[in-house]
This record gives structure tokens, sequence and C-alpha cells, in this order.
């Protein structure tokens, strides 16, 4: 039976988390790949109730990469490249928005700021919505910012079709079993000539899906993300067309000439720290800085103040550091594929 904690955390998802994949990358076939899309909603739910603490830990309370500056913050950067998105989209005071895949909440509450509007954030995640509720009210954006709990897969039969003025997703929509129909529902739930903006996960036109070191690489990054199926930019887009958006503008970030690179916190080399505040979140991604918290997870699983399986998820992040970085190094992978979308407005 499982075991469902207070706080929404289901100790037989999490536990259940690493089943989904051979314990051998290389020997994944399509009938792991066609398990794990038929059950998004159990990989997604069990890789979260273990992963968000470890999260919020490790990163912020916004969970998705962002380009630098020389010099630039870390948190600075998270907020800057979340500006970036609402102002590509031009949110206006007093738009309805929504929030596909919204985590704890960070970026909702930043963009509510930055953009003076009304977000609606959707998640399928009970423990991580509690959290998102908590934090929003703690900032007193309560009144602005709600969370609701939904399958992105069914956003017209939960809110309506023509319900949002823009819809956005940061890192997210990779999660859902095709792209063709989360885009689908993003479309419904837009009113006429409303805007959809995206930065989503994609391996890069330079990933050749017959190479089995890409493929690899590809699976790494699926098994320490929580993501059924790794797939190409071009599908992206492709995606984006064949449910009726007009792509205004879209751009893969990872290919500006950053002197600092996206994925930089994660290779653990404190020297490269842009402040003195975030040499603690680079030696948190360091060797010994995973031994520390490591270390800590198993002990409080062995003592039942965490789910069974947390242990395991958080190694799974390790595969998650190492794959991420090699994707970036290689520029077979991108976090950040920016799509600014158009559903059509009525003729009149």
């Amino acid at each position: 039976m499982a075991n469902q904690y207070t706080d929404g955390r289901v100790e037989t998802r999490v536990d259940n988390y690493t089943k989904f994949w051979q314990k051998d990358l290389n020997k994944e076939s399509e009938t792991e790949n066609k398990n794990r899309l038929d059950s998004y909603t159990d990989v997604v739910n069990g890789y979260y109730d273990g992963a968000t603490e470890l999260y919020e830990y490790g990163w912020a309370k916004s969970f998705h990469f962002s380009r630098f500056y020389k010099g630039e913050g870390f948190t600075a950067s998270l907020a800057r490249h979340e500006h970036y998105l609402a102002a590509q989209m031009s949110l206006r005071p007093g738009m309805r928005v929504l929030d596909v895949g919204c985590g704890v909440g960070g970026p909702a509450r930043e963009i509510a700021r930055f953009a003076d509007v009304n977000i609606v954030g959707l998640n399928n995640n009970d423990f991580q919505i509690q959290r998102a509720r908590r934090y929003t009210k703690q900032a007193d954006l309560d009144n602005q910012v709600s969370f609701v709990k939904g399958d992105f897969m069914k956003l017209a039969e939960q809110f309506g079709e023509n319900s949002f003025d823009a819809v956005y997703a940061i890192e997210a929509t990779v999660h859902a079993p095709t792209w063709e129909g989360v885009y689908g529902e993003i479309m419904k739930v837009l009113k006429p000539g409303g805007v959809f903006g995206v930065y989503e996960w994609c391996m890069t036109d330079a990933w050749d899906a017959s190479n089995p070191k890409h493929k690899e690489l590809a699976h790494a990054i699926e098994f320490g993300n929580g993501i059924p199926e790794m797939r190409s930019l071009k599908k992206a887009r492709e995606a984006m067309v064949n449910v009726g958006f007009t792509v205004e503008h879209d751009e893969d970030l990872a290919d500006r000439p950053d002197e600092i690179p996206w994925y930089y916190p994660l290779e653990g080399d404190i020297w490269k720290a842009q402040t003195a505040w975030d040499y603690i979140t680079v030696w948190r991604m360091s060797w010994s800085g995973k031994l520390v918290s490591h270390t800590a997870i198993r002990l409080l699983e062995m003592v039942g103040l965490i789910p069974k399986g947390t242990y395991e998820v958080g190694e799974s992040l390790k595969v998650a550091a190492d794959a991420l970085v090699k994707g970036g190094q290689t520029k077979l992978f991108t976090p950040m594929y920016l799509a600014i979308c158009r559903k059509p407005a009525l003729e009149n």
C-alpha cells in the first residue's frame, strides 16, 4: 500500500522511480521508452517527490537554467532569464497568464512582480503545490498568483477554451509524452491572438539518434531529470507549427557566445563562481558538496524522515549533472530553446 505523507509525497512512487530505466542505460530499448511515455505522470511525480527538496537546497526555488554575464550572481541570472521571457512575450499589467509546470512557483512569483500580471500555476505534484502556496503567501502574492493541480495534457478540460491571455512554460513541457499533445492543449486555452512563450529542453540539431554515444547521453539526461523521452529541437518547432501556432521568434539561447556557460554551476568548480555568495551554490555541486548532501539524505531516509527512494533519486541527479554538462560542452543539448508563438486572431 502507498505510504502517503501529509505533505503530498507518496513513498512508493519515489521508490519506484529508477525502475522505469535499465540499470545499464546502454541497454535501454523501445519497451522502456514506451512504458515511460505511457506512465509519464508516475515518472514525473516519482522524480519530483524525491528531487524537489534537493533542487531547493542545491539550486533555488526556480528550477531552471539561465545565461550568465561575467560577474552576475546566480539568483540575479535566474530572475533575468524569467524577465527576458516575460519581455519577449510582451506581458502587460492585468493579463491572465498560465504557468504550465510551475514547480514551487519561483518563476510565477518573479514574473508576477515584474510584469504585474495575474498568474495561475499548474502542477500535477501535490508536494510542490503545497510548497508553492506557502512560499507565495510568505511573499504576500497570494492575491496575484494561485496554484492548481492538473494535467497539462488536459488543459482545455480543466480551464475551458480561450481562457488565458498568455501561457508560458519554463523547462517543463519536456516532461510531456508528446509535444503536439501539450502544445495543442496550450493552443486551446489561449484566447485568439494570445501568446505562448517557452524555454524548451531539446537535443540540438547536432544530435544524431542513430549515434550510440548520442543516444546514451539522451538517456542519461532522461534518467537524471524525470523525462520520459528527450527529443530534437527540430521536432519542438514542428510540433508548434503542426498545432497551429505562428512562431514569431525562435532561437537556441545556448548558442549565444556567452563567456560564462549556462552549465557552469553544475561543474562544481568553486573558482568559477561569479560572486562570493555563489561559492556556496557551486560548492554544493562539487565532489565534497555532493558527499555531504548525499550522506545526509541517506541518514534521513534510514530514520524515516524522508521517503524511501529519495537517496536513489539523489543519485540520479549526479548522473543528470554530468550528462547536462557534457551535453552543454558538446552542444548536443540545450535547456533554453526559446520560442514565442501566437495563436491566430479571429478574422473580422
